[in-house]
C-alpha cells in the first residue's frame, strides 16, 4: 500500500462499478464472484458462455498484474498452509454470508439491499478485528 493514491482507488473503483454494472444490465446478473463459482460448479452446463469468460477474466486480470505491476499485489505475507486455512475461512463465511464482498458490497449495496449492507459492514469489522489481533495482540508483521 506503499504507492496508494486516490486516483488508483478511484479508477479501480470505478472499473468495478462498471463492470458489475455491465453484467447487471446486459446479462441481468448479479457480479458476486462466489456466486458466479458456485452456479459455475454446480450446474455446469448453464451460462458457461458468460460465466468462464468471466472468471478466465478474473485470472488473467490477476496474472497480468502480478506479471507487469507486481508492486500493486506486494509480496506473500505467509506460507501456504495459512494462505489455505484463509481460503476455506473465506469459502464458509461466503456460504454463511449468502454471498461475497463483491455480491454483497458492490452489486448489493448499489441496488439498496439492506442484507449486504448489515453483511458487508459485518465483513469490515471482522477484517478490523482480525487486522488487530494479528497486528497489536499476536505482535505479527
Amino acid at each position: 500500500m506503499v504507492d496508494f493514491t486516490p486516483y488508483s482507488g478511484l479508477l479501480g473503483g470505478a472499473l468495478i462499478g462498471a463492470s458489475a454494472s455491465l453484467l447487471l444490465f446486459v446479462r441481468g446478473g448479479v457480479a458476486g464472484i462466489s456466486g458466479i463459482m458456485d452456479a459455475t460448479l454446480a450446474a455446469p452446463r448453464q451460462n458457461l458462455r458468460w460465466r468462464l469468460p468471466f472468471l478466465f477474466g478474473l485470472v488473467v486480470a490477476g496474472l497480468v498484474a502480478s506479471r507487469f505491476f507486481p508492486q500493486a499485489i506486494g509480496a506473500p505475507v505467509r506460507g501456504l498452509f495459512p494462505l489455505a486455512i484463509a481460503g476455506v475461512l473465506v469459502g464458509f463465511g461466503t456460504r454463511l454470508g449468502s454471498g461475497c464482498t463483491s455480491g454483497h458490497g458492490v452489486a448489493g449495496l448499489s441496488r439498496l439491499s439492506l442484507r449486504s449492507l448489515v453483511a458487508t459492514m459485518t465483513f469490515i469489522v471482522a477484517g478490523m478485528i482480525t487486522t488487530y489481533v494479528l497486528l497489536h495482540l499476536r505482535g505479527a508483521s
